[in-house]
């Protein structure tokens, strides 16, 4: 039996969202704040026999914030499982608990956890006339968590992320408008608590790990005295009797040393003289607190280890974070073990970030290894090592939009070819698309490392700052992952960036040509054949598709960066590129000689010389705020980081500034009173559009004018 599917509706930053599981390892990732630990908690409250009682008494907190006003809504956590086992006592528990009955057996069961109003409020919500706006609000402001209720049903049959469905069993509250029944038979029957089946189950959760050294040192949560508690009922008393006999001597033994009688006798003279003999107290002694019984003796053990040092054990507290991490998350998979043998028919690990302090090879070891039979892992992570080596199939992503979390599943809808596509391509670098708020997908290594640093120059900020991942595809194959964009798997905005590959020197044959020239002219013409090919097909691939979209550099990227007006910065790098200085010299002149023909030859030929990505990390140095950045990359920015907000405007045109002020040729009182516009632009005191203009009126040559002027 596996989980093939949960529901979270109104559950904390989860307004209504599906998370779909397969058997086996299934991996959830997403960045900070997206909902990982919220969902796991979801999970838990329904599987993990752990959790205090009072952990299912939700309240107004756990209402999703998007909610106006909680009162009368309900939170729904639903599970689905898959392949329920043909046990007979399982079988007899779901058709009398959670099955959907279809056949004389069941093979796919729900299970839910419903937080609602009790019935008499419900009672109440479905006597109001419809549209009785001022009733449902005095109703409402009646209402307090006392008059709530969580019950645990099984054999639903709703769909209970589909708003219509929400709105027909428990109401709209918009229209006032709220159903007689108290309880739809589509939520299921109320589960009775004998059929709980956190106890039916192996369930193991291993948190994401802050301060191990506490977790080993408070008894609740130290994994290794849980082990032990667990041993220490499976000893046969008659083998631990002579160690039971050897405490007590020993603690005998320390009683009766001579100094610690004379100290006892000492304290007690001491404060019978200060007290008096009536509140001085009726018996003392100092002995050994090492008891001479099993439970409590296991208690004091402590585990030691050596991590590096030949010959050296220390303490949990002495060891690298790595290194305890690495102990305790052991722990937890023993203690998932030894649980595992006592279960029959279902087992599920959820693990939280394992990778918190651990080595990359050991996350990618860690996360192969946990495959155990019969079993259901479910993983969270921030790793794109773990992300390399997950299967795309059982991955779900997390994403924030706004205040609500979304889930996607990258996989859904492709097709088997598609899928093994992805999979080859998501590397550990090229993973890292599945973890961003946008994309940018480049084919080439120039486009990899200089785009960055140009965002960085002309806009004050990093692409990570943006949210925004530069994904370099090394091919114009950019189907293969730009596919994972579409709103039946990830909607979030990825931008294509390549060359139209137009050729910039006459292709018109001549029969003085030189065999050099001939074969210049049938290259040039074959890549502006295929640019144009490519061109058309992507194209089409994003028609129709609004999270994606292409952009095309009318030549190639270094061709078009002089086109775009720095011919100064390449000719600044041409020391480092050649040695002769009549070819300098040259050199010079083509990249300034505004023909493209002679500035586009020469600047191909310079990064043929050295290598493209070499040239494009000596052209790196030369990028200052001044450079121009070409209109098809702000193009494929501005797709992808959208809508910018105002703080990320704000801090743009604040770095535009500091721009101006290191010119040395701009007065500071112009200054002040931009920063004064930006900050009451920050403020939404004033909209986009006036600051814009007073950027420009300010500063006119400032290069972001023409830039923001495109927005």
């Amino acid at each position: 039996m596996h989980i093939s599917k949960l529901q979270m509706v109104n559950y904390r930053n989860f307004a209504a969202a599906t998370v779909k599981f397969e058997k086996g390892v299934n991996t959830i990732i997403g960045e900070n704040g997206s909902g990982k630990t919220n969902l796991f908690r979801a999970i838990r409250l329904l599987l993990d026999e752990n959790l205090l009682r009072m952990a299912y008494r939700l309240d107004e907190r756990d209402f999703h914030r998007g909610i106006a006003e909680w009162r009368g809504h309900w939170i729904i956590i639903s599970l689905e499982f898959t392949d329920v086992s043909q046990d007979e006592t399982i079988q007899s528990l779901f058709l009398h608990a959670t099955g959907n009955i279809a056949a004389a057996t069941v093979d796919r069961a729900t299970y839910n956890l419903i937080f609602r109003p009790k019935a008499a409020v419900r009672q109440k919500l479905g006597e109001l006339a419809v549209g009785d706006h001022a009733g449902l609000a005095a109703l409402r402001a009646e209402v307090s968590l006392s008059d709530y209720e969580t019950i645990f049903t099984g054999k639903s049959s709703a769909d209970f992320c589909d708003p219509d469905v929400y709105r027909s069993l428990v109401g709209d509250f918009d229209t006032v408008t709220f159903p007689e029944e108290l309880t739809p038979p589509e939520i299921g029957g109320v589960v009775p608590g004998m059929f709980s089946i956190a106890r039916e189950v192996g369930f193991t959760f291993v948190q994401a790990l802050r301060d191990v050294v506490a977790e080993f040192q408070n008894n609740r949560t130290n994994p290794l005295l849980t082990l032990l508690k667990g041993k220490s009922g499976e000893i046969d008393p008659a083998a631990f009797a002579p160690i039971s006999d050897l405490v007590s001597n020993l603690n005998d033994a320390i009683e009766g040393l001579d100094d610690v009688g004379a100290i006892r006798a000492d304290i007690r003279e001491t404060i019978t003289d200060a007290a008096g003999e009536t509140y001085s107290p009726k018996s003392l002694s100092i002995r050994s607190d090492l008891s001479d019984e099993a439970d409590r003796l296991f208690q004091s053990l402590k585990l030691f280890v050596g991590e590096s040092e030949a010959g050296y054990e220390g303490a949990i507290h002495e060891l690298s974070l790595g290194g305890a991490n690495l102990i305790y998350l052991t722990l937890k998979l023993l203690e998932f073990k030894y649980q595992k043998v006592k279960q029959t028919f279902a087992n599920f690990l959820v693990v939280e970030e394992p990778e918190a302090h651990i080595h990359t090879h050991i996350q990618k070891t860690l996360f192969d290894r946990l495959n155990y039979d019969d079993t259901q892992i479910i993983y969270s992570t921030h790793s794109t090592h773990i992300s390399e080596v997950s299967n795309v199939e059982n991955i779900n992503i997390l994403g924030r939009n706004g205040g609500v979390c979304e889930v996607f599943q990258p996989a859904a809808g492709l097709d088997p070819g598609q899928i093994g596509n992805i999979q080859r391509y998501l590397d550990a670098v090229r993973s890292n698309l599945l973890f961003a708020k946008s994309v940018l997908l480049v084919e080439g290594d120039a486009e990899e490392i200089l785009v960055p640093i140009l965002i960085r120059q002309v806009f004050g900020l990093s692409l990570d700052e943006l949210g925004t991942s530069l994904i370099n595809i090394r091919s114009t194959g950019f189907e293969n992952v730009a596919v994972l964009f579409h709103d039946m798997r990830i909607r979030k905005n990825c931008a294509i960036i390549t060359d139209l590959d137009q050729a910039f020197i006459d292709l018109t044959p001549d029969p003085l040509d030189s065999d050099a020239e001939i074969k210049a002219k049938s290259r040039a013409l074959g890549s502006q054949t295929s640019g144009a090919a490519r061109s058309a097909r992507l194209n089409a691939f994003c028609h129709d598709n609004a999270w994606l979209s292409a952009h095309f550099a009318q030549h190639t990227f270094e061709v078009d960066f002089i086109l775009a007006g720095n011919n100064a910065a390449v000719a600044s790098i041409l020391n480092d590129v050649y040695v002769d200085a009549g070819t300098i010299a040259q050199a010079k002149a083509d990249l300034e000689s505004g023909d493209i023909a002679r500035y586009g030859t020469r600047v191909l030929t310079m990064a043929k010389q050295v290598g493209k990505g070499w040239f494009a990390i000596i052209l790196g140095k030369a990028i200052t705020p001044d450079v121009h950045l070409p209109n098809y990359l702000l193009s494929a920015l501005f797709s992808a980081h959208r809508p910018i907000s105002v703080e990320t405007m704000a801090s743009i045109l604040e770095y535009r500034l500091k721009v101006q002020v290191a010119s040395g040729l701009v007065l500071q009182s112009q200054v002040d009173v931009m920063r004064d516009t930006i900050a009451r632009f920050r403020d939404r005191e004033i909209d986009f559009a006036a600051v814009r203009a007073e950027m420009l009126a300010a500063f006119p040559g400032d290069r972001i004018n023409s830039i923001i002027a495109m927005l």
